[in-house]
C-alpha cells in the first residue's frame, strides 16, 4: 500500500509535467515549429491523403515546405525580429 508522501508526490510529479507540456506545446507555437503539422492537418482535411484526380494539388514534403515557408518570409517581412 502506497504512503500518502508517496501518492502527493506522485500527483506533483504528473502536475509538473503536464505543466511543462503545457509550456512547450505554447513555445512552439509562437515560435512557429508547429507550422508543418497545422499545414499537414489542413491540407489533407481540405484535399485528403491522396487524391489521384487533382494530381496539383500534392502535398508538400516536410522539407518543401519549409523551404516555401522561409521563401514567402523572405519576400514579404511582417513584424519580424530579423
Amino acid at each position: 500500500m502506497p504512503s500518502a508522501g508517496g501518492t502527493s508526490l506522485a500527483a506533483l510529479l504528473g502536475g509538473i509535467r503536464r505543466a511543462a507540456r503545457s509550456v512547450a506545446w505554447y513555445v512552439k507555437g509562437v515560435m512557429g515549429e508547429d507550422a508543418w503539422d497545422k499545414y499537414r492537418a489542413h491540407h489533407e482535411a481540405a484535399h485528403g491523403t491522396a487524391d489521384p484526380a487533382h494530381p496539383t494539388e500534392r502535398m508538400m514534403t516536410e522539407r518543401e515546405f519549409w523551404r516555401d515557408q522561409t521563401d514567402r518570409q523572405d519576400a514579404n517581412p511582417q513584424g519580424r525580429c530579423c
